[in-house]
C-alpha cells in the first residue's frame, strides 16, 4: 500500500533545532537565482585509468610529475611518481617503451588537440628509477604462507611483485634460463633493451622471490609436488605455440613457421640470418616485430642446409656469428586481413617497418602454398579480400602469388599445456572466473596469455587482481564481487593519512546536522570505482592549445636498417617530462586551478587553509555564503564539482 507525502509525515533534521517541518522539495529546490543545492566535491576515474588494463593510477604520477602532489616527508618528487607509478605496475621503463597505451586512445585531452603522451611521461619514471637505483621492499610482516608461480614472463613477474607487498613468499618456476618471457624471447632487444628489462626483474627478485630455472612443471617436477609444497598456485604460462595458416599443407613444411619460435630463435641468439624472401602474415606487433627483425637479419647468398633459418628457429641448428657477417638486404612482406590503416598493430611501428622498407599488403588473405619437389613452399598464394561480420570473403578473380623461401605466420598464439591435465579448457588456455580462480581448483590463481593472448599490460593487471584473490584466499573471506571500475584508485584517506591529517576516530554515536565534526570528511563523494568520467563534464575552454611533446625519434630506413640494432627512441627530458605531464586535464580530480574560487559571486567557496589542505582538499564550500548557482560546476576545468541537495 502506497501513502502520500502528507500521510507518512516525513521528519528529518537540518541544521537547527526544531527544522524539522516537511517542505515541498519539488516546488523549492530551484528559484529564480538561488537553489537548495550546492557543491559536492566528487571524485570520479579519468578515462585514461579506466582504459589501462593494469590499472594505473595515471592521473596521480602525472600529478606528481607537474608538482600538483608533492611527496610527504623528504622524499624526491621523482621517487614519489615512481612508487605511484608502480603500485599498479612494475615496469615502468619497459612498459613506456612498448605499451601500444589504449590509455592515449581514451585521454579526453583527444577533444582539445591531441592526447597526453603518458607512454613517455611513464619511460621518463622508470629510466629514472633505473638510473637512481630505487628498490622495492617487501612487507615486513611474513604471513607464512607459500606461492608458486608457474611461468616468469610479466604476469608472473607481476604477481610476485604484489604477492611480496602482501607478505607472501614466491618461487617462480620457468623453463628458460632467464626470466622476462616475452618481454625478453618475443620482444627484440631494440625495443626493450635488455639493461633496462634486467634491471626492472632484478628489482622484483631483489624483494626476496626465489626462482627455479630451466625447470618445467608438468615434466620436471609434478603438479602433485607443487600442491604438496605450496599453499597457493598463480599460472602464468603464457603461449608459447603459434596458430599456423589455415591452408593445406602448412602442417609439415619446414621452412613455415610460427613468429613466436621465429622471435624466440633471435632474442635467443640463435638466430643471425633468414631467407632472401621473408613473407610474414599477421597484422599484429608480433607480425611487425618479425618483419623488422628480419629486415635487419638479412640474408646470406651462400647457405648450407643446416644454416637454413628454420632449421635454426625450430633448435635444430644454431648460425655461426662469423658467417653472418657478409649479410645482404632481405625482402620481406607482410599481409594483413585488414587494410594497413586498421592493421591492430601500433600505428608508429606499422609507420617505422615502411620506412624501414617492409611491403605491407591490406585486405589479403592466404588462400594456399606453392611447393617445389621438395616439399619446400616457394611461395605463398594470396587473395585480395573483403571483411563480412569479421570474417574475410575472397573477391572471385583477385587471387595473385608472393615467391617466398620462409613464411612466418603471426596470427595468434596458444599455450603449451602438455603434462598439465585438468588445466586445458580444451582450446589450449585455462579458464578463470572474475577473481582469476581456476575452475573446480581451489587454491589455484591464473593470470596472462593463458587466460586469453592480449597485452602486456594486460597481463600485468590481472596478475594484479590474482595476487588479491590469493590474499583473500589465505585469509579464508568471501571473494566478493569487483568494482565497475577495477584500477587502482587515488585514496583520499590514504592520502590524509599519508600528511597526518586523518579523520579522528568516529564514536559511533548518531550525531547528525552539523559539517564541523573532525571524524569525516564532509562534501566530499567517491565515485571512482563506479564512474568514469567522460569529456562533456569537463569544462573544456579552460584548455588552450598546448602541442604534445614528443619523444624523439631515431628513425632508419631502409638503406640502413640491415644489421642496425640500436634503441630508436630517446627519452624526454625532465622538463619536457613536466611540461608533458601538465597537459594532463586531471579528469575527475581537482588540479587547484581557483576557477571556482574566482568566479563564486557570493565567495561560497573558498581555499581550504594551507595547514589542512591537502590532494583532493583544495577547497571547501561555506554554506551561510552559497545560495546554489552552480557557476562554480560551470567552470570547474576537472568536472570534479556536482551540485547536490544543501
Amino acid at each position: 500500500m502506497s501513502a502520500s507525502k502528507e500521510e507518512m509525515n516525513l521528519t528529518f533534521r537540518r541544521f537547527e533545532e526544531g527544522d524539522h517541518e516537511h517542505e515541498a522539495w519539488d516546488e523549492m529546490i530551484f528559484q529564480s537565482s538561488w537553489s537548495h543545492k550546492c557543491p559536492t566535491y566528487v571524485h570520479r576515474t579519468p578515462p585514461c585509468q579506466g582504459s589501462c588494463p593494469s590499472g594505473e593510477d595515471i592521473r596521480g604520477w602525472l600529478g606528481v610529475v607537474r608538482g600538483m602532489e608533492s611527496p610527504s616527508q623528504d622524499m624526491d618528487w621523482k621517487e614519489y611518481a615512481f612508487r605511484r607509478s608502480t603500485d599498479a605496475n612494475p615496469f615502468p621503463s619497459v612498459m613506456g617503451r612498448v605499451c601500444p597505451a589504449p590509455c592515449q586512445d581514451g585521454c579526453n585531452r583527444n577533444q582539445v588537440e591531441d592526447f597526453v603522451g603518458i607512454n613517455s611521461v611513464e619511460q621518463f619514471i622508470g629510466d629514472n628509477a633505473l638510473e637512481q637505483g630505487y628498490t622495492f621492499t617487501a612487507n615486513e610482516q611474513d604471513s607464512g604462507k607459500k606461492v608458486a608461480i608457474i611461468g616468469g614472463g610479466p604476469a608472473g613477474l607481476a604477481a610476485a611483485y604484489q604477492l611480496r607487498r602482501k607478505g607472501h613468499a614466491c618461487t617462480i618456476f620457468d623453463d628458460h634460463a632467464d626470466l622476462g618471457g616475452m618481454m625478453r624471447y618475443g620482444i627484440p632487444g631494440y625495443r626493450t633493451p635488455r639493461d633496462m628489462l634486467n634491471g626492472e626483474i632484478k628489482r622484483i627478485l631483489d624483494m626476496g622471490v626465489e626462482t627455479r630455472l630451466n625447470m618445467r612443471v608438468g615434466k620436471d617436477v609434478s603438479m602433485d609436488d607443487i600442491d604438496k609444497e605450496f599453499d597457493a598456485v598463480i599460472w602464468a604460462l603464457g603461449c608459447k605455440a603459434g596458430r599456423g595458416l589455415p591452408v593445406e599443407g602448412w602442417e609439415g613444411t619446414a621452412n613455415c613457421i610460427s613468429g613466436v619460435d621465429f622471435l624466440a630463435a633471435f632474442n635467443e641468439g640463435r638466430l643471425q640470418i633468414v631467407a632472401e624472401k621473408v613473407v610474414v602474415v599477421g597484422g599484429g606487433d608480433t607480425s611487425i616485430d618479425v618483419a623488422s627483425v628480419a629486415r635487419r637479419l638479412g640474408h646470406i647468398t651462400s647457405t648450407h642446409t643446416n644454416d637454413r633459418p628454420e632449421n635454426v628457429v625450430m633448435g635444430y641448428t644454431a648460425h655461426d656469428v662469423a658467417s653472418s657477417m657478409v649479410r645482404e638486404g632481405a625482402t620481406v612482406t607482410l599481409t594483413s586481413l585488414f587494410p594497413v590503416e586498421n592493421m591492430t598493430a601500433a600505428e608508429h611501428e606499422v609507420q617505422d617497418a615502411l620506412r624501414e622498407g617492409v611491403d605491407i599488403q591490406g585486405s589479403v588473405m592466404p588462400i594456399g602454398l606453392e611447393k617445389d619437389a621438395e616439399g619446400r613452399a616457394t611461395g605463398l598464394k594470396m587473395a585480395k579480400c573483403n571483411m563480412v561480420n569479421n570474417r574475410p570473403e575472397v573477391i572471385e578473380g583477385s587471387e595473385y602469388l608472393i615467391k617466398a623461401d620462409l613464411i612466418v605466420s603471426a596470427i595468434g598464439q596458444f599455450g603449451d599445456l602438455d603434462g598439465l591435465d585438468g588445466l586445458n579448457n580444451g582450446r589450449n588456455f585455462i579458464d578463470t572466473d572474475n577473481h582469476y580462480q581456476v575452475k573446480d581448483r581451489p587454491g589455484h590463481f591464473a593470470a596472462g596469455d593463458i587466460i586469453r593472448p592480449h597485452l602486456l599490460t594486460t597481463a600485468i593487471g590481472q596478475a594484479s587482481i590474482a595476487a588479491d584473490s590469493v590474499d583473500t584466499y589465505f585469509k579464508q573471506q568471501e571473494m566478493g564481487k569487483r568494482p565497475k571500475v577495477d584500477v587502482h584508485h587515488f585514496s583520499l584517506l590514504n592520502k590524509l593519512s599519508e600528511v597526518d591529517m586523518a579523520p579522528e576516530e568516529y564514536s559511533h554515536e548518531q550525531v547528525r546536522g552539523t559539517s564541523e565534526a573532525k571524524f569525516a570528511v564532509h562534501n566530499y563523494e567517491d565515485r571512482s570505482s563506479q564512474e568514469v568520467i567522460p569529456a562533456d563534464e569537463l569544462f573544456l575552454g579552460h584548455f588552450p592549445f598546448t602541442p604534445r611533446h614528443i619523444r624523439s625519434d631515431m628513425p632508419v630506413d631502409a638503406s640502413e636498417v640491415l644489421g642496425h640494432f640500436k634503441e630508436r627512441m630517446q627519452g624526454l627530458s625532465t622538463e619536457q617530462a613536466q611540461d608533458e605531464a601538465k597537459r594532463c586535464m586531471s579528469c575527475g580530480m581537482c588540479f587547484e586551478c581557483d576557477n571556482c574560487v574566482v568566479y563564486c559571486p557570493q565567495d561560497a567557496v573558498q581555499r581550504t587553509p594551507k595547514k589542512d589542505s591537502t590532494t583532493g582538499r583544495y577547497v571547501y564550500t561555506d554554506y551561510d555564503r552559497c545560495i546554489g548557482c552552480h557557476i562554480c560546476a560551470d567552470v570547474c576545468p576537472t568536472g570534479y564539482i556536482d551540485m547536490g541537495i544543501g
